[in-house]
């Protein structure tokens, strides 16, 4: 009893921590967008008066925290984030998750397929390019994740270890990507693949 009371501790104050790591962000960095507090209020159908009421912080601070015209408190956080059935550290993940994030695709060649790639912690997507007659077999190592195929242009041919299916032009498949499977163009071709994290599943 007394390891899982220590354990408890440890994941609690691993959290202050964290939240208190992206609080000290806000303050110096404005990293943050609370333009986020105004798209969850209208979801809910409240004014700024309602929020204000629900959650004892002045309507000013609010309105002045939706333009990002104020530095948010920690308990100013809290406290709106309640509003809306959220705690602090959740609060700020929306905001921070408003943030654009640039990066720059790369090109490789996997069997006869040409690709582009782009990559983000969340998702890989690749564009690729293939005259009839090309194959790859799983055209990028990964990890056990959903793949989804869509042909933009020409057919192509996918086999699963079970079954197998031609799509054409418009058309998309999704597969469990840990699965061996080929992709064979029966037309010259431009696809995209996205791979997407479990757990869901679809």
């Amino acid at each position: 009893m007394r390891r899982g009371l220590t354990l408890f501790l440890e994941r609690y104050n691993s959290g202050k921590n964290i939240l208190y790591t992206k609080m000290n962000a806000v303050q110096d960095h404005q990293m943050f967008d609370f333009g986020v507090l105004r798209e969850l209020r209208k979801r809910e159908d409240l004014t700024i008066e309602d929020v204000s009421s629900r959650s004892g912080v002045s309507a000013a601070v609010i309105s002045k925290l939706e333009r990002n015209q104020t530095k948010a408190e920690l308990e100013t956080l809290f406290r709106l984030s309640r509003v809306f059935g959220l705690n602090a550290a959740d609060l700020l993940n929306l905001a921070e998750s408003q943030t654009s994030h640039r990066t720059h695709s790369d090109d490789y060649e996997s069997g006869a397929f040409q690709f582009r790639r782009i990559v983000y912690a969340n998702f890989t997507c690749f564009h690729g390019k293939a005259k009839k007659g090309a194959t790859v077999s799983r055209p990028e190592i990964h990890q056990d994740d959903n793949e989804l195929c869509w042909v933009l242009e020409g057919s192509v041919r996918i086999r699963l270890p079970h079954e197998q299916h031609e799509l054409g032009a418009g058309e998309a498949i999704q597969f469990d990507a840990i699965l061996e499977h080929t992709y064979e163009a029966t037309r010259d071709c431009v696809l995209i693949i996205v791979h997407l994290p479990k757990p869901k599943r679809f």
